[in-house]
């Protein structure tokens, strides 16, 4: 494991973290040094990068964790385009606000509608727990909704900035049952067809439930 983040700056396969699910956490990091790490990433889209407040954490994802976010994007892609929904996938986009001191790499999301400059939806699979709080960062990011996905199950937020001092312990978000921006969308049945190893399965039960 790398020692400081100088080391993993000038690491140039970042080779000290091999564990599958390693995490990487370190405080008082500039944002010059964030932005010099996201440079030097630019084309490694292995790991997962959050910055808050100076703390900096960098995650090597799991085989479990990908194959589990890869799941829930093909079921998310095939029941907009099957329902006509425009969007744009944006995958694990940077997000960042250098203001707002706040950067996330979600491990998906999407732009409902038009196309913005900040994601409509963040979705997270959390496998371990961090030490930066997630929906802390993408409220100061301004991302509407966020789904977080912990122990085979959902849990949905949207961001109420008209009444944040009512959801102070979430940040301003709203815990919520339905998805504001997908409605219609049958989370029960997304959650079990996720949780389906075989994808060509997944994705024909998922059809059928969707109908």
């Amino acid at each position: 494991m790398v020692s400081n983040l100088k080391e993993l700056i000038d690491e140039p396969e970042l080779a000290g973290i091999d564990d599958p699910e390693e995490r990487f956490t370190t405080s008082s990091v500039s944002w010059q040094i964030y932005e010099a790490l996201l440079t030097k990433l630019e084309n490694n889209s292995h790991y997962r990068i959050t910055y808050l407040d100076g703390v900096l954490e960098i995650v090597s994802p799991s085989a479990r964790h990908e194959k589990l976010k890869k799941r829930l994007a093909t079921l998310i892609e095939f029941y907009l385009i099957k329902k006509r929904i425009q969007h744009t996938p944006l995958g694990s986009n940077t997000i960042r606000n250098k203001l707002k001191k706040a950067g996330a790499e979600p491990d998906e999301c999407y732009c409902i509608g038009e196309e913005k400059n900040i994601p409509d939806l963040a979705i997270e699979v959390i496998i371990t727990s961090g030490s930066i709080d997630k929906l802390e960062t993408y409220r100061r990011l301004g991302v509407a909704e966020v789904w977080l996905w912990e122990i085979n199950h959902l849990k949905l937020y949207h961001l109420r900035e008209e009444t944040p001092s009512a959801f102070l312990s979430t940040h301003g978000y709203e815990q919520i049952a339905a998805s504001d921006l997908l409605p219609k969308l049958d989370l029960s049945l997304l959650e079990q067809c996720a949780l389906i190893s075989d994808q060509i399965q997944a994705i024909d039960e998922f059809e059928k439930g969707i109908h």
